[in-house]
């Protein structure tokens, strides 16, 4: 085992500027995919044909997540630059919200429909581009003992955007906003937060490698997860998405059938929002916790409170029990996000492959995305055995999913504060 030096020489960045893209990353995403997409297809094909074709925008979105960022993670360190990768996303990106934002504006039917989605894909190419050299600004440039607190500020700069982007999707609905000015206000934030973090962190200094290609070999996944931290760090880290995207799709649908909101659109978005104000609570205390004690003791915390509420919520008796929980349950959602980046860092076995190996780490929440077809179908059929029994089942699931996260995080190795390692994979 041998020591490496930390990539960039001089003062760490401030956690803030770091973490700026973060911000725009998570307003762009929450109000794209809950607000306008469902809307935006529903004005393409239809009422009838609009829950077959926006699941088919989520399935195309959700593999090219899946599958991009270990390649350009591979590349980025190929190369041993960061930010010009970054930058380059960045501009495919905000040129796939033109391309969506033209085909809003002026095209109809299935034709508008195949270019919003090439706009759609464009968007989580460059998107996915972007993030996958930037995921690993945190453990090269984060010495293991303040990771704890810039995973906290990357999660309340996280909760922010979303909440943002909450309160943009109430007052769009309330005087109805163009559909290319919602594109167009989306494209500023990310470019606003990105400018933040370009200009705030300073290039890696790695030096470039003689080998070529972008590739990722199956050997060099198999090595990575034989590492046990990783291992488990994924797989956790995997749970607890299950967990999200098991009952997050099908928030409006509960507010509407279980809690018999008048407004359900209304009211689902209040719920959105009170849960990340409880995110935004825990998130930066909670960071700071676990660079003291641990991020496993905040993960059981975080954990066992989102699984109780998720039980809970079943037997909510009206809309204001059901938002009193909504705010629990964002405490421990905030808990949880803000020592993810930090227990994802410290699991990392090499520091010559931080932007491949952080991709592959991304893989744990974005693949779970894809749980959402699944879990449709069961709601619809407990839901058509009678009553609410769909929503039992999926519930119940997502609580089962963050108590095994719960349990199976026990077996993350502690690493002392300040160790590195360094074993190439």
């Amino acid at each position: 085992m041998t020591s490496t030096p930390q990539a960039a020489a001089g003062p760490m960045p401030s956690p803030w500027k770091l973490s700026a893209f973060w911000f725009g990353t998570a307003f762009l995403w929450l109000l794209l995919l809950l607000i306008l997409m469902p809307g935006d297809v529903q004005h393409f094909v239809g009422e009838r044909d609009k829950g077959k074709y926006l699941g088919l925008l989520g399935g195309l979105g959700a593999a090219v997540a899946l599958l991009l960022p270990p390649f350009v993670g591979a590349y980025s360190d190929r190369i041993g630059k960061r930010l010009p990768l970054i930058r380059l996303g960045l501009a495919v990106n905000v040129a796939g919200l033109a391309v969506m934002a033209l085909a809003v504006q002026f095209l109809g039917g299935l034709t508008g429909f195949w270019v919003y989605a090439l706009g759609f894909l464009i968007v989580q190419f460059g998107n996915n581009y972007a993030t996958a050299p930037y995921s690993a600004l945190i453990p090269e440039l984060v010495p293991r003992e303040a990771r704890g607190r810039y995973s906290g500020v990357m999660g309340t700069l996280q909760a922010s955007g979303q909440l943002l982007g909450g309160v943009t999707a109430f007052l769009v609905g309330q005087f109805h906003v163009p559909g290319f000015l919602s594109y167009a206000l989306i494209a500023a934030v990310l470019l606003i937060s990105a400018g933040v973090t370009l200009r705030g962190v300073p290039e890696t200094r790695l030096p470039p490698r003689a080998t070529s290609g972008t590739g990722v070999s199956w050997a060099q996944i198999r090595t990575l997860f034989a590492h046990q931290p990783f291992l488990w760090v994924f797989v956790t880290r995997a749970l607890f998405a299950l967990g999200q995207y098991s009952v997050q799709p099908f928030m409006r649908y509960y507010v509407e059938d279980v809690l018999h909101a008048p407004n359900p659109q209304t009211a689902t978005s209040l719920l959105l929002m009170t849960i990340i104000v409880g995110a935004i609570c825990t998130t930066l205390l909670g960071g700071r916790i676990s660079d003291r004690v641990g991020r496993k003791p905040v993960i059981y915390v975080a954990g066992t409170l989102m699984a109780l509420v998720a039980l809970a919520l079943l037997a909510a008796p009206n809309f204001g029990v059901a938002l009193a929980l909504a705010l629990v349950f964002g405490l421990g959602f905030g808990a949880f996000t803000s020592v993810d980046w930090a227990l994802g860092s410290d699991a990392m076995p090499s520091s010559s492959n931080y932007a491949r190996d952080m991709g592959i780490w991304h893989v744990a929440f974005t693949a779970p995305q894809m749980v959402e077809t699944p879990q449709g179908a069961l709601l619809d059929y407990g839901n058509h055995l009678g009553g609410t029994q769909g929503y039992t089942i999926v519930f119940g699931l997502a609580a089962l999913f963050f108590m095994l996260g719960v349990l199976l995080v026990r077996n993350v190795p502690e690493t002392p504060t300040g160790a590195r390692s360094d074993h190439g994979t």
